[in-house]
């Protein structure tokens, strides 16, 4: 699927600034917005909305359906009058990182507070509640059960419950949801104020021509609703544990590879239920999101197998993911869906095909350009229209960083190729994605702030001490967005008339 010359800013809502520890769907969701339309810009690209697994990463989530309940903005529930306006302003959080140890049970006991406000009260909004549980019962009220029973002891996994209750027998599952009713009303009043805040969020960006490109993982975490719902979906033995695992080999991340722990589907029963479980899956990130990239796509033409006793990925092999059956079956479900395909890693010529008989466009990363020699794939002079570039990705050290840690090989071939000095590689970056052929051009929010290290998002492999970055409004100024916005209009990605600018900080008055 081709899409129109455009470009965006890639920022997950947990990095917006806000009062109570993460960012969410509050004010400065709405602010960003109006700043991206300042800035010429038409798409804002997230990570997934999913509740946060292992580390904090959005990539390991509880259900593949559900929202995280960080991202509620609380400010919301108090105007309603669930929550006492007084006590959400008493504690301080760090406005540059995500404290989690911290902000998890602060915005937990406030959601339960306004959950008990709801429910013993009346008004139209529970006339809402009602409709939302309804519109999503195909998995809410498992998700809901999943998490009411799970909050018993959260040291255990699903398979460690009762046997009754883990492998589902209708009985025990009657029985639990009487006895944990309340609790299972909590849940579900969660994701009401989730989706309720987040198409709210997406209106207001779509009515201001923003694109919200959203991020699916092709993986979901073991001790999820969905494993447990779904057991025969996936590798699991006689204990309901795992018996083959999710990674990748070694990379350019990793010399021992990846080894990411979640469990491998069995393709050949999503295929007997014509892939059923990932339309639905499928059809409800597009309903969140305007376009959806589909991380680690060439698990669906080969993926890497680990035996679950292994501690690393080396000793793997690869498997033959479902292929065009699997894209076949969505497109016939669902018609031709703006997908993005994130083609990075080892990419073998039966993923290449994948992708271009869908007529998907892959990813290019700038920073991945200047470790080889001119026919690199990553370099702009090689891209083709139906492409996707990006200065970097949540995976990726910032732009300014990078160049500090590269060789000098690639320091030399990126500023003879960019014809720069470095003093401003971030926007050297952000030209060349820009100025390049790629239908669509992506900017982390750290390279348009020209930020170090300190504001990288993730590091594959390290299990702490990332996703906490939050940037600050007193970083960014009106040049920030006049820049992105000349430069974004001279290279036929909006249709704006440049703005007539006086020098740049570093003293260059060309965009």
């Amino acid at each position: 699927m081709r899409f129109p010359r455009t470009s965006g800013v890639l920022l997950h809502p947990t990095s917006l600034p806000g009062p109570h520890g993460s960012g969410d769907f509050g004010p400065a969701a709405y602010h960003f917005i109006d700043w991206l339309v300042s800035a010429g810009q038409k798409l804002w690209q997230i990570l997934p909305l999913g509740s946060i697994g292992p580390g904090n990463s959005p990539y390991m989530s509880t259900s593949a359906f559900a929202g995280n309940p960080l991202f509620i903005d609380l400010q919301d529930l108090a105007n309603r009058g669930w929550l006492d306006q007084t006590e959400l302003a008493q504690i301080y959080f760090p406005a540059d990182r995500i404290d989690y140890a911290t902000v998890i049970p602060f915005r937990m006991m406030h959601l339960r507070c306004a959950s008990e406000s709801f429910f013993s009260s009346g008004g139209d909004d529970h006339e809402a509640f009602r409709a939302f549980c309804e519109e999503q019962k195909a998995w809410l009220g498992d998700y809901a059960l999943f998490m009411a029973l799970a909050q018993r002891d959260p040291s255990k996994e699903w398979s460690d419950w009762e046997p009754d209750l883990a492998h589902r027998k209708p009985t025990a599952l009657e029985s639990a949801k009487r006895q944990y009713g309340k609790e299972i009303r909590f849940w579900e009043f969660v994701q009401w104020n989730f989706f309720r805040q987040w198409r709210d969020v997406k209106q207001y960006a779509n009515e201001r021509d923003i694109k919200i490109i959203g991020d699916i993982p092709i993986f979901i975490a073991y001790h999820s609703a969905d494993v447990w719902t779904h057991q025969h979906l996936f590798y699991l033995d006689q204990n309901l544990r795992p018996n083959v695992v999710a990674g990748v080999p070694p990379d350019f991340f990793s010399e021992t590879g990846q080894l990411w722990g979640n469990p491998l589907y069995r393709w050949e029963h999503h295929q007997k239920e014509n892939y059923a479980w990932w339309i639905e899956r499928l059809r409800a990130v597009t309903q969140l999101t305007d376009i959806v990239r589909i991380d680690h796509f060439r698990g669906f033409a080969g993926y890497w197998e680990i035996p679950a006793k292994e501690t690393t990925a080396i000793n793997g092999r690869w498997r033959p993911g479902p292929g065009s059956r699997f894209f076949t079956a969505v497109k016939s479900a669902l018609g031709q869906l703006p997908i993005i395909a994130e083609d990075l890693g080892v990419i073998t010529p039966d993923v290449i095909e994948l992708r271009d008989r869908f007529e998907l466009p892959g990813m290019r990363i700038l920073q991945f350009a200047f470790a080889g020699d001119t026919a690199n794939s990553f370099l702009p002079h090689n891209y083709v229209h139906n492409t996707v570039v990006y200065t970097g990705t949540h995976d990726n050290d910032t732009s300014r960083s990078w160049l500090q840690s590269a060789t000098e090989r690639e320091r030399m071939f990126a500023q003879m190729y960019l014809k720069t000095d470095g003093r401003e590689i971030h926007w050297d970056f952000i030209h060349a994605a820009s100025e390049s052929v790629a239908d669509m051009a992506l900017y982390p929010l750290q390279d348009i702030l020209g930020l170090g290290n300190e504001a990288r998002m993730n590091l594959p492999g390290k299990s702490e001490g990332y996703w906490e970055w939050r940037f600050q409004w007193r970083q960014v100024e009106d040049w920030h967005a006049n820049r992105l916005r000349n430069m974004s209009a001279v290279h036929g990605r909006n249709d704006i008339k440049p703005l007539p600018l006086p020098d740049y900080p570093t003293g260059r008055a060309l965009p």
